[in-house]
């Protein structure tokens, strides 16, 4: 070859590159031999000359041109490339058969035998095998993707998240808690008015295409491919597939993939648990994923109540909720609605809505200003806390699993008792902050209600569980104190008394009769107790007061503690122990087995000081506290161990003291009025003032209030009270029961 150049060359000069045709053997070689052959028509190839880039600062600014759409074609299709190579090496002795015949269709050009411009026109035979071989490798490639692309093992674990959702006692909402709004809801839960509202929206042929369509996916990807932007065409499959198996990120391998998996989920899954599962993944807006959860969202009802009107609308948000939630500006609220008018005529013109019925929805279904599904709020974080561990621990449910969502808590938290509780503590508060604005910062609350039957009513856990994370009405911080009385009275009359050791039980009765004087010196059958200290243990009486000889009935009605300290040595202190936490108070809660074990040197919690004399109340029988009654995930019921009722003491027992307390109330209260009589309860006091409480039990409920002081920035040390309580006329935790108790009647 001979390549003639002259001068320099200036930029971007076209060179010719001539190619000269051997000679013949034996012929005489010429010398011009662009002068004595004539040249074939495609021996001359062009050959550009193109300035060299420039260097330094100016060709550092040169930008880089932006990706043909050949370069992402080509990208996009590698990864698939590699996957058709060992098929190819298989089709390799098919083609060499196959090349002569394709010879015949190789382009020649300028083509022979034809003048002027259809000299470079293929012929039909090359149109032919053009669009032939296309064909081919687009089927082929087809297929192959198909084989080669798995339906993924795991669902996206976004996509199956979904909130978990709190019950009052009655049934109705109490709270939610998780990262999204989602519940899902059975496919025959759904109204069929429902369903076809979606499909007229999105895809009605969905139960007779194959999962996708040609059409759509062509135009999604021309749009994607040709103009670098996006655009719809998905089958309500290929959504379903996207919402469950893969990103939302629109890009030719995405909706690729998406259109393979979606072509073998089709053949592998019924068409009912398709849509199930996408009307239950989809995103409508406000936060909700789900049908159920839009329901609720925007009409304040289960999916079930919905109308074909309200479904159209709920549909028409499929197509972007920004767009079409009407509560947002104007210009959504028109668009929402020539969507809904169109929704419903296409369910008539596909025969799933009559015209008769359609003529009944002339007025948009106007949706709620606000999403009514709320979070959790200052005093149901309280609530919610002992209710989800209740679940946890209770039906063997994991961390992980709850955190997935899509369970429903039916509690026990009644929400007239809850409300009239957390009143009367706000109540309580404030007057602290008037009566007494220094002690304020350090003042704690604690209250609970149980029924005789283990179920929690009500707790007052605090201010604001944001703010506070503790709940007060389930801490074990501060002493029973004389509220610990009625459980040293029980363990008395259950057990007996040993008046030498080793010897036999004496019985023991109401009217057993005991020194109630003030400072008398506690004993054992040995001689006095005498403390590590080497001093002799004396009990005291609130107020240093002295009772003299008193029947154990009216000591504990007086609430008379020197008896009582007595009694416990008398009884064994182990069996006092045992008593309370057969009652239902903790045994970690159990303070030292010392003569103060008597006087309320333990620390139980408001719930289970109000669990132990709902024990009495509900004749000697004992339920754990629980919060939970029944737990559903999906609709389809969680198995959740319940506790059973245990005896605790003897029935006569239980009455005697419930008598007692029945006793201590009206001489607290005399003008308590003509219920007293079906109420027991007793005030509790510590020696160094730092818990006063008040437990009584009305119409089998028992209820258990503690107010106290304590610094959290310093310690965990009980302070005085100084007054923060009241007084002994005028109890703050008495005028809290008693107001928490009131509007029930």
């Amino acid at each position: 070859m001979q390549l003639k150049a002259g001068l320099p060359l200036p930029p971007d000069t076209t060179m010719q590159l001539k190619a000269v045709t051997p000679p013949e053997p034996g012929a005489t070689r010429p010398q011009r031999p662009d002068a004595t052959e004539p040249q074939r028509p495609d021996a001359t190839m062009q050959l550009r000359v193109v300035r060299p880039e420039m260097s330094g600062r100016r060709a550092g600014r040169k930008k880089n041109a932006p990706p043909s759409a050949l370069t992402r074609i080509t990208a996009t299709l590698a990864p698939y490339a590699r996957k058709l190579a060992p098929y190819a090496e298989k089709l390799a002795p098919y083609a060499e058969k196959l090349a002569p015949y394709a010879r015949k269709f190789k382009p020649m050009y300028p083509r022979p035998g034809r003048a002027g411009w259809r000299r470079w026109v293929p012929s039909w035979r090359q149109w032919l095998g053009a669009v032939l071989a296309s064909m081919g490798l687009s089927g082929a490639f087809l297929v192959i993707a198909y084989a080669a692309t798995d339906i993924p093992d795991n669902l996206n674990t976004y996509a199956t998240q979904q909130d978990n959702v709190y019950f009052w006692s009655d049934g109705t909402p109490m709270a939610r808690t998780g990262w999204v709004q989602r519940q899902a809801m059975p496919l025959k839960d759904i109204p069929v008015q429902v369903r076809w509202a979606v499909l007229a929206a999105e895809n009605e042929s969905f139960y007779t295409d194959p999962g996708i369509s040609a059409k759509g996916l062509s135009r999604a990807l021309w749009r994607t491919v040709g103009k670098g932007d996006t655009q719809g065409g998905s089958t309500i499959t290929q959504q379903y597939v996207k919402n469950v198996y893969l990103t939302q990120n629109q890009t030719v391998s995405r909706k690729l993939t998406e259109a393979m998996i979606a072509l073998k989920l089709d053949s592998k899954m019924s068409k009912d648990k398709i849509l199930e599962g996408y009307l239950n993944t989809s995103w409508f807006g406000r936060g909700t994923y789900g049908i159920q959860r839009a329901s609720q969202a925007y009409y304040g009802k289960d999916v079930s109540r919905l109308n074909a009107s309200e479904a159209a609308f709920l549909a028409s948000l499929l197509k972007g909720a920004g767009l079409y939630d009407p509560t947002l500006n104007h210009a959504n609220h028109q668009r929402a609605v020539e969507r809904w008018s169109w929704i419903l005529d296409r369910m008539v013109k596909i025969g799933k809505l009559s015209p008769a019925e359609r003529a009944k929805y002339k007025t948009f279904p106007e949706p709620l200003k606000q999403n009514p599904l709320y979070d959790t709020g200052k005093q149901s974080d309280y609530l919610v806390e002992l209710a989800s561990q209740y679940a946890k621990k209770s039906a063997h449910i994991s961390d992980k699993q709850f955190d997935l969502g899509g369970y429903q808590i039916y509690t026990t938290f009644d929400r007239k008792r809850e409300d009239a509780l957390t009143d009367a503590v706000t109540k309580a508060r404030k007057q602290a902050r008037q009566n007494h604005p220094d002690l304020v910062k350090t003042a704690h609350y604690g209250a609970a209600s149980v029924a005789a039957d283990g179920r929690i009513l009500a707790v007052y856990g605090g201010p604001d569980h944001r703010t506070q994370g503790f709940n007060e009405s389930n801490t074990t911080t501060v002493p029973a104190g004389s509220a610990f009385l009625p459980f040293v009275y029980a363990a008395g009359l259950e057990h007996g008394v040993h008046k030498t050791r080793g010897g036999p039980a004496t019985p023991v009765t109401p009217e057993s009769v005991y020194d109630g004087d003030d400072g008398i010196p506690v004993t054992t059958p040995e001689g006095p107790y005498w403390d590590r200290s080497g001093r002799k243990v004396s009990a005291h009486n609130d107020g240093n007061k002295s009772y003299g000889r008193i029947t154990l009935s009216q000591a504990l009605a007086r609430s008379a503690n020197t008896p009582f300290m007595q009694l416990g040595m008398d009884t064994g202190l182990s069996q006092v122990r045992r008593t309370a936490e057969a009652a239902g108070l903790l045994p970690s809660s159990i303070g030292p087995q010392v003569p103060a074990l008597s006087l309320g040197n333990s620390t139980p919690s408001a719930i289970r000081m109000a669990s132990g004399y709902a024990t009495f109340a509900a004749d000697g029988t004992h339920t754990e506290p629980y919060s939970v009654r029944r737990i559903t995930r999906n609709g389809a019921a969680v198995a959740l161990r319940t506790p059973k009722a245990q005896r605790a003491v003897g029935s006569t027992v239980a009455r005697q003291v419930t008598e007692a307390l029945g006793e201590s109330f009206r001489i607290a209260h005399p003008d308590a009025g003509a219920a007293s009589d079906r109420i027991a309860g007793k005030a509790g006091t510590t020696p160094d003032d730092t818990a006063s409480w008040y437990v009584g039990t009305a119409t089998s409920v028992s209820t258990a209030v503690v107010v106290y002081r304590m610094d959290l920035s310093k310690s965990l040390e009980p302070l005085p009270l100084k007054g923060l309580d009241g007084t002994t006329a005028n109890a703050v935790p008495y005028d809290i029961w008693s107001h928490a108790l009131r509007p029930l009647g």
